[in-house]
């Protein structure tokens, strides 16, 4: 498993695939206990940066809008 450090660089599909992984080994039971809290510990970190991107996602949709003449532009965000 590589080190918590990496996950920020995982793109949401890699973060996911990894968490789905760690998931499986957990249900399993068959970890070890201290292993077991390592994967856990790495699931959560993975789970907050899936959540991020997501965020940062729907922000992008969000401001994607459709002009009157039905043409889709979008609007840059603005956080106030």
């Amino acid at each position: 498993m590589a080190d918590a450090t990496d996950i920020a660089s995982l793109s949401f599909e890699q973060a996911l695939a990894e968490l789905e992984r760690i998931v499986g080994q957990l249900e399993t039971g068959q970890a070890p206990l201290e292993d077991s809290i390592a994967l856990y510990e790495r699931g959560a970190l993975l789970k907050t940066h899936c959540e991020a991107r997501l965020e940062t996602a729907r922000l992008k949709v969000e401001k994607i809008v459709v002009g009157p003449a039905g043409a889709v532009a979008s609007e840059p965000a603005r956080f106030e």
